[in-house]
């Protein structure tokens, strides 16, 4: 039973991870710096992509992308939380970033057990998330899943087209 849990869950994970890649790589060059919307987006999501995988629950989460934590009267208006990125990274950046996380995910679901499945990721902070590993797992899918959605939206509103829909995860050969 956890053979097919665990490859149903990498083919539906990967394949939100995957729209998400195909969503920033559509993002046109020429409209990356100007797009803050879209970026914002995309760093948020690849963000607490990483974050979400992280086992035990972190404390101190220190992403290869550094952001920092601003207070409300400062955050740029196409920022989508107080979490700013550091600066505007390049598009290759981003998919760097996707790439290391889309294995991440590979291997934290490759390596769930009968036993770690149960285990509880525990936010420290007040009110903070309190998830069993597999729910967290499928909390993290759905979020990757809703900003690749708005990514989507925006290229859709943008330049009139978007990627088409990933039903499984891709192979990396």
């Amino acid at each position: 039973m956890l053979n097919i849990l665990k490859e149903s869950l990498w083919n539906q994970f990967g394949a939100s991870i995957d729209m998400l890649k195909n969503a920033i790589l559509l993002s046109p060059d020429e409209h990356w710096g100007s797009n803050n919307k879209f970026f914002y987006n995309a760093y948020h999501c690849l963000l607490f992509l990483d974050y979400y995988l992280t086992f035990p629950a972190p404390k101190n989460f220190s992403p290869p992308l550094p952001f920092t934590i601003t207070t409300p009267d400062k955050i740029p208006t196409d920022a989508i939380d107080d979490l700013v990125p550091a600066k505007i990274y390049s598009k290759q950046e981003l998919l760097d970033y996707l790439h290391a996380s889309r294995e991440k995910c590979l291997q934290v679901i490759a390596g769930l057990t009968e036993r770690n499945i149960h285990d509880r990721w525990i936010e420290q902070e007040e009110n903070g998330r309190n998830y069993a590993m597999l729910e967290l797992l499928l909390y993290n899918m759905r979020h990757v899943q809703h900003h690749a959605a708005q990514l989507n939206m925006l290229l859709r509103q943008g330049i009139n087209n978007a990627p088409d829909w990933v039903s499984r995860a891709k192979e990396e050969r």
